[in-house]
């Protein structure tokens, strides 16, 4: 049976000030049509129903998890007792969903992506559901780039070279990390390169094997939760995120397994990673301006402003980023919009935790 597993225990530390660790980005409603981890839930039904949904997310944000998602099932709502990235997360899931449905196959779908054409992308995880079936593969799908992109990662596939991609699932090549601006333009002239959405699609046991296989130590760590009997008691949990390597299933398991396949995505699809993006996808003025708030701008084009509560004044200003949360104002150049991670890693270096 397939089910659906949300990653949604980031804090988006690049969606500074706004995301914050006590209301991150996936609970935001950034572009005023729900929050972002309502809508990865609803544009999955007739594919997959809220009861077959399956929420990991940090303990901190399970009782706003349940506010947002009514429909989810309570236990449904999977709490990470600390933070260790996304293949301990998914070890979590995929041992819960293989104690519940020995035949369970999974997508697994981060909480903060914005995706165009719904049916499209159905068409597109029905086929990464099928090529999951296959002795021991691991499906992932990527996007047809439409730029050169620096912000992604990129996979190489078998695929159809020139042509545009077909909707089938190809083996992997490689997986290539971000790429300077002359790399990135070498992988789309080439045509055999994807973005790497972040998404993945297995069944339950056959990514608990590659666990196994590639990692070890977190197969070990969550030996004590696959044993439970009903309900993982609280330290137990504990004890198998602590023990597990803090790792990606990217470099865990992806970039190290033989049965990797991938299906070429073509709809609208973008990570919402930065303010960048957040300009990128709204709607803009004649001059190219998104303005959200009581904003003023004078001589001041192609910018992003949002304040909450007090006037904010542009003068001359072009390509800007200015977010005014009240007790926090951030200012940054449009395409510097990724270093505002930066900006949250010295708050909590030098002890400003109250905002953060």
């Amino acid at each position: 049976m397939k089910y659906a597993v949300i990653m949604a225990g980031g804090i988006g530390t690049r969606f500074w000030p706004v995301s914050r660790k006590e209301h991150p980005k996936q609970f935001l409603d950034i572009f005023g049509d729900g929050t972002l981890i309502q809508n990865t839930i609803a544009r999955l039904q007739g594919l997959v129903p809220p009861e077959r949904c399956l929420i990991v997310t940090h303990e901190r944000y399970t009782e706003k998890t349940k506010k947002q998602l009514p429909a989810v099932p309570e236990e449904n709502i999977l709490a990470e007792p600390i933070s260790r990235n996304t293949a301990p997360c998914i070890a979590y899931a995929a041992t819960t969903l293989a104690k519940r449905d020995p035949d369970a196959t999974m997508a697994v779908l981060p909480a903060d992506h914005v995706i165009g054409d719904v049916a499209q992308f159905h068409d597109t995880l029905d086929v990464a559901f099928d090529a999951a079936q296959e002795d021991d593969a691991l499906v992932t799908i990527g996007i047809d780039p439409t730029y050169p992109a620096t912000g992604y990662g990129y996979i190489q596939y078998d695929g159809p070279g020139a042509a545009a991609p077909d909707l089938t699932a190809h083996p992997v090549r490689t997986f290539a990390e971000k790429p300077d601006q002359s790399t990135a333009e070498r992988f789309i002239d080439s045509g055999d390169f994807l973005w790497n959405s972040g998404m993945f699609i297995w069944r339950a046991d056959t990514i608990l094997d590659q666990i196994e296989t590639h990692l070890p130590d977190a197969h070990e760590a969550f030996a004590p939760v696959r044993a439970a009997d009903g309900a993982v008691d609280a330290d137990t949990l504990t004890d198998a995120f602590r023990d597990s390597p803090h790792i990606s299933i990217d470099y865990g398991v992806m970039e190290q397994a033989d049965t990797v396949y991938v299906v070429p995505g073509t709809f609208d699809w973008n990570d919402v990673g930065d303010w960048r993006a957040v300009y990128d996808l709204s709607e803009k003025d004649e001059h190219g301006n998104v303005i959200e708030g009581e904003v003023i701008m004078q001589d001041s084009s192609r910018c992003y402003v949002q304040t909450e509560d007090r006037l904010v004044v542009l003068v001359g200003l072009h390509d800007k980023v200015v977010v005014d949360t009240g007790d926090a104002v951030l200012v940054c150049d449009r395409e510097s919009a990724q270093q505002v991670k930066q900006v949250v890693e010295y708050l909590h270096a030098h002890q400003f935790e109250e905002y953060v």
